[in-house]
C-alpha cells in the first residue's frame, strides 16, 4: 500500500480534476448562456436557461472526469474523491479514523485547488457569471428539500460503490465507468433541484473560491452539502452490509 501522503496527494489530484473539470462544465454551460438574450444569472439555475439536456451534458462531464479519476488514481488510494464516501468507509469499519481525516482535508485542498485554477484559466466571467459551478438550491426549494434530494443521490452513489467497489464478488474492471454513470445519471435527475453535488468538497470548492475572489457568498447554504451527503452515504453503507451480510 503506498504510504499516507502519497495517497493523500492522490485524494487531492483527483477531487481538484473533479471540481475542475466537473464544476467547470456547469460554470462554462451559463458563462455560453450569457451570450444569449437568456438571462444569465447563476441563481436562475442552469434547468431554467437550457433544460434537461444542459444537466445531461454537466453529468457527462462529471462521469467522464470521475471514471478517469477512478482508473488513473484508484490503485493508489481508491479514489473516494468524496469526504461521504471516506466517512462511510470509516462508519462501516473499512477505514481507518486516522486516514479519513487526512483524506477529507486532501479532498477539500484539492477540490479548492480546482475552482481556483478553473477561475484562473476562464476568467472573471467563470466567478460573475458561473458562480465557479457551485451549488445552491434552486428557486422554490426548500433547506429541507435540499438536503433530501442531496441524501437520496448520495445514497444511490454509495449503494453501487459498495457494489461495484467495495465487495470483492464484483467484476473486475467496470467501478470507474459504472461509478461515473450513476454520478452523472443522478446529476441529470436531479441537478435543477439542489446542483446534485453528492460531494461536500466538490461544493466547498467553488465556494471557496467564489468567496475568496468576490464573487456571492453561499456559505449558508454549505450546511446542506454536508448533511444530505454524509447521511446518505453512511445510510447506503449500512443497508448494503445488512442487505449483504
Amino acid at each position: 500500500m503506498s504510504s499516507l501522503a502519497r495517497r493523500c496527494c492522490a485524494e487531492m489530484l483527483g477531487t481538484g480534476l473533479l471540481v475542475y473539470f466537473g464544476a467547470g462544465a456547469a460554470a462554462m454551460t451559463l458563462m455560453i448562456a450569457a451570450g444569449t438574450d437568456t438571462a444569465s444569472s447563476f441563481n436562475i439555475g442552469i434547468g431554467a436557461l437550457g433544460g434537461l439536456a444542459d444537466w445531461l451534458a454537466i453529468g457527462m462531464a462529471f462521469a467522464i472526469v470521475i471514471a478517469a479519476a477512478i482508473y488513473a488514481l484508484g490503485s493508489v488510494s481508491g479514489a473516494h474523491l468524496n469526504p461521504a464516501v471516506s466517512i462511510a468507509l470509516w462508519a462501516t469499519k473499512r477505514f481507518p479514523a486516522g486516514d479519513t481525516g487526512a483524506y477529507i482535508i486532501s479532498q477539500l485542498v484539492g477540490a479548492a485547488i480546482g475552482s481556483l485554477l478553473f477561475a484562473a484559466s476562464a476568467g472573471m466571467d467563470a466567478i460573475t457569471i458561473g458562480g465557479l459551478g457551485a451549488t445552491v438550491p434552486f428557486p422554490g426549494i426548500s433547506y429541507g428539500q435540499a438536503i433530501l434530494a442531496e441524501f437520496i443521490g448520495t445514497f444511490l452513489l454509495m449503494l453501487v460503490i459498495m457494489g461495484v467497489a467495495v465487495n470483492s464478488k464484483a467484476p473486475a474492471g467496470f467501478a470507474g465507468l459504472v461509478i461515473g454513470l450513476t454520478v452523472g445519471g443522478v446529476i441529470t435527475t436531479t441537478g435543477n433541484i439542489a446542483g446534485a453535488s453528492l460531494n461536500t468538497a466538490r461544493t466547498f470548492g467553488p465556494y471557496l473560491g467564489d468567496w475568496l475572489l468576490g464573487g456571492n457568498n453561499l456559505w449558508v447554504y454549505f450546511p446542506i452539502y454536508i448533511i444530505g451527503p454524509i447521511l446518505g452515504a453512511v445510510a447506503a453503507a449500512f443497508l448494503y452490509d445488512y442487505l449483504t451480510g
